[in-house]
């Protein structure tokens, strides 16, 4: 039997929904978590540089911001499929509290006198992508793996409900800094690093209180030991390929295109860092939207996935058109909403057909997929840097052109992709 997407369905390990309410509660808070601690420092990434290295130029600013963006992909990247193989051999449960451990310790150690030079920061960040890599896919194969197919859609609809949430939490983690803050300088001038610092602390007393609050939920919901198989079902299969690499090109286009928000700071000196804030808000709050309605909607299981994808990707296109040819604030807002709304419809319906793997290599497909949005991240934010930084506004538009590749192919394939 398989789905309206041509997903098979799966049933999770135990054979029913073994997911209480507080445990389900407590895996959505991780992805909250470290969704916000991303999302909170972003913006504050160019101010802390320039007082970091005062004689950096905005050029100089902007290749930092997109290598430091780069160097936390690529720690998931690195990490993703290493934690995925090792949840199929020690249980998904443990990978996700060594998980969190790990990403405390690194905004930790920030914190640290002597680690708050320019290359400490490149390699917490690195560390911080690398342990983070054991959260988000864990946190997906386990609703996965104890979800029965019919509520699985809703469920991931959720997850990424609450990735978003977070994502639009950081700009209240920034406020809550700038008060604090003030409260512990004289004259309440708060600098961009001290700002930072305070996000670094917040982020991570949220991800100690989710890791206390996983440590005591998650070994009640351990399924049943993986079988000595320790390649996915389906890794070999032409879907998998093809979810990794469309994920691979959009978080590629995604990440250059939230670059490209947190630099028009530097690109235009009427837009302030509020204004930037408030552009990320409403990107969050435009795929928040859309996963409400795939939530609401049960769309995942009702339309083709090829469809969806395709809407999906020709809204992206128009609204990186918008950001590219248009100056005026009412079109970049507009072109944010349509740019947001497309990859937000896109990437659900990806991690929906992923979860229709085995129940015993989810640990590691959801790795594999993983990595290839890292991969795509890495590079979307290492070329995005460097491609603001030669083309300014006009950059939005070389973004479309993974976009539309990945069209042409939907229309010479109008099954792909599909199951086996």
């Amino acid at each position: 039997m398989k789905s309206a997407t041509g997903v098979p369905a799966v049933a999770p390990s135990s054979g029913a929904d073994s997911l209480r309410p507080v445990q389900l509660t407590w895996l959505a808070a991780a992805v909250f978590v470290v969704s916000a601690g991303f999302g909170a420092l972003l913006p504050l990434l160019p101010g802390w540089l320039a007082q970091m290295l005062p004689g950096a130029t905005a050029l100089d600013i902007a290749r930092h911001v997109g290598f430091l963006s780069g160097i936390y992909t690529a720690g998931v990247l690195v990490g993703a499929p290493l934690w995925g193989l090792t949840a199929d051999r020690v249980g998904l449960g443990r990978v996700l509290i060594i998980g969190l451990v790990g990403y405390v310790a690194s905004l930790v150690l920030v914190l640290v006198p002597g680690f708050d030079t320019i290359y400490a920061i490149y390699a917490l960040r690195a560390m911080t992508g690398f342990f983070v890599a054991a959260v988000i896919p864990v946190v997906s194969a386990l609703v996965a793996e104890h979800t029965p197919e019919g509520k699985r859609a809703r469920r991931f609809a959720w997850l990424g409900a609450m990735s978003l949430l977070g994502f639009l939490f950081g700009p209240g983690l920034n406020a809550m800094a700038g008060w604090s803050g003030a409260l512990l300088v004289d004259g309440g001038i708060v600098t961009p690093a001290l700002s930072a610092r305070i996000v670094i602390a917040i982020s991570a007393l949220l991800g100690a209180a989710a890791m206390l609050g996983l440590a005591r939920t998650l070994p009640e919901i351990r399924g049943s030991m993986p079988d000595t198989q320790t390649a996915p079902a389906n890794r070999g299969d032409a879907r998998f390929a093809a979810l990794c690499w469309l994920s691979g090109a959009v978080t590629f286009v995604l990440a250059g295109f939230e670059l490209g928000i947190v630099l028009q700071g530097q690109e235009h000196a009427d837009v302030s860092s509020r204004q930037v804030a408030m552009m990320f808000a409403e990107c969050s709050l435009v795929m928040l939207g859309i996963n409400a309605m795939l939530f609401f909607t049960a769309l995942l299981e009702k339309a083709a996935a090829s469809k969806l994808m395709g809407v999906g990707l020709i809204l992206a296109i128009v609204g990186l058109a918008v950001l590219a040819g248009h100056r005026a604030e009412t079109w970049v807002y507009w072109g944010i909403s349509l740019t947001s709304g497309g990859t937000g419809l896109v990437l659900p319906v990806i991690a929906y057909l992923a979860a229709g793997t085995s129940p015993q290599h989810l640990g590691t497909t959801m790795g594999g997929l993983a990595a290839a949005a890292g991969l795509g991240q890495t590079l979307g934010s290492a070329i995005g840097g460097w491609l603001f930084g030669a083309a300014g506004q006009w950059a939005f538009g070389w973004l479309i052109l993974p976009l539309i590749a990945v069209v042409l192919v939907l229309l010479a394939r109008p099954g792909w992709p599909r199951a086996n």
